[in-house]
């Protein structure tokens, strides 16, 4: 399963990511929330595949980074410390944002919503379902070119050839 933008809010509200089950919401489960600047960010953003666990990432490499198109007013990833941790152990954090030189950041012109410890993207235990902010449907042939750098993350080839 995939979600991206709305479809990872759903996603998280539901529990099935990060834990791959329909859970009954409570206050220690992560979510996505407003940006910190109150408002609507539509800009490129340069992400960086962290983990592997997901079949969804494939066709990439681990370190990969790509620039990716997000559109959204409530696309910061919040989470206790405990589950944020549980999340790296289980290397479920997918995709992080990153600066010019690849590093994580909450620098707002890296990371626009703020979201902590870079989070852009997450899987379930099992990686089969991911969910993440950026658009990476929006990654065509010959559009974004005056954009330098490696747009498309083969999420939906990596997906096609994994559920066949």
């Amino acid at each position: 399963m995939l979600g991206i933008c709305n479809g990872f809010q759903a996603l998280i509200k539901l529990g099935l990511v990060p834990f791959g089950d329909i859970v009954k919401p409570n206050e220690n489960m992560p979510t996505l929330t407003f940006n910190t600047i109150a408002r609507h960010q539509s800009m490129m953003v340069k992400t960086k595949v962290v983990s592997k666990l997901s079949p969804w990432f494939n066709k990439v490499n681990l370190g990969d980074e790509f620039i990716v198109p997000i559109s959204h007013g409530e696309g910061r990833f919040m989470a206790s410390k405990e589950v944020v941790s549980e999340l790296i152990k289980n290397g479920q954090i997918a995709t992080q944002y990153v600066d010019f030189e690849g590093n994580a950041t909450y620098d707002i012109a890296y990371n626009p919503n703020n979201s902590i410890y870079a989070i852009e993207g997450i899987t379930s235990k099992d990686g089969r379902i991911l969910g993440k902010m950026g658009h990476s449907e929006r990654a065509y042939r010959n559009i974004l070119k005056n954009i330098p750098g490696n747009k498309d993350q083969k999420i939906f080839e990596s997906g096609i050839e994994y559920f066949k």
